[in-house]
């Protein structure tokens, strides 16, 4: 499926908050935090099926990234959902 790239500009105290909003979404594959120079600080993909006990590190390792720097970007890629056909 084809995917579509969206950045969001943050502050590091509401990092952990948009992560999970984001997760919550569903349409999610990929999530990228770069800090103000434009670093990658951290990546992790997100598949279906992965919830619970395995998403709670890295929600613990964003809320000890979050702590530590002020504003960052998420970078977001998402799943482009197809269009049905038109008969």
């Amino acid at each position: 499926m084809p995917t579509t790239k969206e950045s969001f500009q943050i502050n590091g105290e509401a990092l952990l908050n948009k992560v999970k909003e984001l997760i919550r979404e569903g349409n999610v594959r990929k999530i990228i935090i770069h800090d103000q120079a434009g670093k990658e600080l951290m990546s992790f993909p997100l598949t279906i099926g992965v919830v619970g006990t395995l998403i709670a590190p890295v929600l613990a390792a964003i809320g000890a990234v979050a702590a530590l720097i002020g504003d960052c970007t998420i970078t977001v890629e998402r799943e482009e959902k197809e269009n049905d056909p038109v008969i």
